[in-house]
């Protein structure tokens, strides 16, 4: 198992397969782009094949999510979906996505054995899309999440981040759109992760605030036959149910305590935690010839080293130097 000293076992194992993405968003990089890592240093597909299979035959791991910068960027994405999807145990596979080029590829992914995709949809307006994201791509969204339904997908989970002064006024719009077409939403505190670290407390919309918003429209109630256990969101059944909205509340409500997700970025290295300050390197060793044995027992040991949380509440709280694009959701 990949335990921590807090007693916590890692079983979610978050993969990024690249830090390129095709947006530009404001909360997490500028509008210029970042230096991309050199192709040299990504996973080969090969190489993410046999981490996951590591993860999953050896470690316990039962749910694998491929992330990115954008993951749809990945030429190898469905050939990894397939190859993770005949592992056994069977994990849960799923993708986190900006929603651009799912129209194509949703068929193929659920083909391929993905069993649903998260998909980022920050609003409904055209002109607030091209501010934050800073591309004229909403409708390519909209075609995604629509493709993923067809093919499948389900059930469809909308990701939201609410800016101050930009898209807040949008709560209740977000919630009435992903009713309408029976896709699950979740909305989700914005987190420094920046690349420009510009990420402000006062700037952030709080989960408090996002239900009450959402409560000027709807009746909310909490869910309480929904087991939360490790999952990050609060749930609430929306005028009754059986409809249900959840709210993440990383910063003022976090969740470290239940956490159990690991993350391998799209250069091979172990993160314990999305804010952790170190890295355990798995490519190196593994393209010097370490076994499966020994890449397994570093993985161990940078997971053994979590921190109780992430830290984001506390006066010494430093972001960590990767942005959230190079690290994976």
């Amino acid at each position: 198992m990949l335990a921590d000293s807090y007693g916590r076992v890692a079983t979610d194992l978050r993969v990024s397969l690249t830090d390129r993405c095709n947006l530009r968003c404001d909360y997490c990089m500028p509008a210029e782009g970042l230096d991309w890592l050199p192709r040299p240093e990504l996973l080969t597909d090969d190489e993410v094949a046999r981490l996951v299979r590591i993860g999953v035959e050896r470690l316990g791991i039962t749910e694998v999510r491929f992330t990115g910068g954008e993951p749809l960027l990945r030429r190898g994405l469905p050939d990894i979906v397939a190859r993770t999807a005949k592992l056994r145990p069977r994990p849960e596979i799923s993708v986190t996505t900006n929603g651009i080029g799912l129209d194509r590829l949703a068929g193929p992914l659920a083909g391929a054995g993905l069993d649903r995709v998260n998909v980022s949809l920050d609003t409904l307006r055209p002109a607030v899309f091209r501010q934050l994201a800073r591309r004229d791509r909403l409708q390519d969204v909209l075609r995604g999440l629509a493709a993923a339904a067809a093919a499948g997908l389900t059930p469809v989970k909308v990701n939201a981040v609410l800016m101050r002064d930009v898209n807040d006024g949008e709560a209740a719009a977000l919630l009435g759109y992903c009713l309408e077409h029976s896709y699950q939403l979740r909305f989700i505190e914005q987190m420094p992760l920046d690349a420009q670290h510009g990420w402000r407390r006062e700037n952030m919309v709080t989960a408090e605030e996002i239900l009450v918003a959402l409560s000027a429209e709807f009746t909310l109630k909490p869910d309480d036959s929904a087991v939360r256990g490790s999952a990050p969101a609060e749930i609430f059944l929306v005028d009754g149910g059986p409809a249900r909205v959840g709210v993440i509340g990383s910063v003022t409500r976090p969740f470290c305590g239940a956490c159990d997700r690991v993350r391998l970025t799209a250069d091979g290295q172990v993160r314990n935690c999305l804010f952790a300050q170190d890295e355990s390197n798995l490519r190196d060793p593994m393209r010097a010839g370490a076994s499966d044995e020994e890449l397994a027992t570093r993985w161990t040991r940078a997971v053994a080293a979590k921190l109780p949380g992430h830290g984001i509440n506390e006066p010494g709280f430093l972001q960590p130097v990767r942005p959230m694009s190079a690290i994976g959701g």
